[in-house]
C-alpha cells in the first residue's frame, strides 16, 4: 500500500504561524508521526509540500498509477482551486482531505470548499491528530477497494 501526502501553501510554516489556530507542531513532526504509523502498518508513504498551485496539480497527476491513495491538505487552495479539484477527480484515487482547523467555524470565505466533493472523505478540526485519522481512513478505503478487486477477479476466473 502506497500513500502520498500532499501539503499546500503555508503548511511549511506550521509551528510558527498562527499557533493559536494551528498549534505548535511543525510539519516535520506531523510527517514523522505519519511515517511511523505507516511503517507499523506495512505501508509506504511519501510527502510533498508546495506553496504553488501548479506544483500541487502536477504532484496529484504524478500519483496516477503510482500510489493507492492520497491525503491532501490543500490549505487556502481548498477554497479557490478548481485546478486542484479537477486533478483529484482526474486521477480517480481514494483521497482524504485534512484541515487542522475547523474551516466551518472560521471566516466565511473558508466555508467554500472546492475539493471536498471529489474526495472520499474529509477530516476537519482535529488539529495535527487529523492526519492520523486520515491515515486510518485511507488505509481502510484502500483495503476495501483491494478486497473488492480481488473478489471481482475471483468471480471472473470462476465464470
Amino acid at each position: 500500500m502506497k500513500i502520498m501526502v500532499i501539503q499546500g501553501p503555508n503548511l511549511n510554516m506550521l509551528g510558527i504561524r498562527e499557533t493559536q489556530v494551528y498549534g505548535p507542531m511543525k510539519l516535520e513532526q506531523i510527517h514523522a508521526q505519519m511515517k511511523d504509523f505507516a511503517g507499523q502498518n506495512n505501508a509506504e508513504i511519501d510527502f510533498f509540500q508546495s506553496n504553488l498551485e501548479g506544483e500541487i496539480v502536477d504532484k496529484i497527476q504524478e500519483c496516477y498509477g503510482e500510489v493507492d491513495g492520497i491525503i491532501i491538505n490543500a490549505a487556502a487552495y481548498t477554497h479557490t482551486s478548481i485546478a486542484i479539484r479537477d486533478a483529484i477527480a482526474a486521477v480517480n484515487l481514494p483521497t482524504i482531505e485534512v484541515h487542522i482547523s475547523n474551516i466551518h467555524r472560521r471566516e466565511e470565505f473558508r466555508k467554500e470548499n472546492m475539493i471536498a466533493p471529489v474526495c472520499s472523505s474529509s477530516v476537519v478540526g482535529f488539529g495535527p491528530f487529523g492526519y492520523h485519522l486520515a491515515m486510518i481512513g485511507i488505509m481502510q478505503v484502500i483495503a476495501e477497494i483491494k478486497g473488492m478487486q480481488e473478489q471481482q477477479a475471483q468471480a471472473t476466473t470462476q465464470a
